[in-house]
């Protein structure tokens, strides 16, 4: 991928799913589970914090200073 792209919305959904969509219209939906069980994002397991995913500087943040970048949430997701 030449161009990072930047994530303008995050809708967080059940078993740790994120449905993105990227400032080129694609919508894409990347799975988190596989990350929950690592720092930083192990505090988000379980927790109503997951779910206060919001947009920061084009990724995906949650309180707590915890974020991902744009380019792994591209990468590693599925067009939805």
């Amino acid at each position: 991928m030449g161009v990072l792209l930047d994530v303008v919305k995050v809708e967080a959904k059940q078993n740790y799913l994120l449905n993105l969509e990227f400032n080129n219209g694609e919508k894409r939906v990347f799975d988190m589970a596989p990350f929950m069980n690592k720092n930083p994002f192990i505090e988000l397991k379980g927790s109503p914090l997951f779910e206060m995913a919001y947009i920061d500087y084009g990724t995906v943040v949650w309180p707590g200073e915890i974020d991902i970048s744009q380019e792994t949430l591209y990468l590693r997701s599925m067009p939805a």
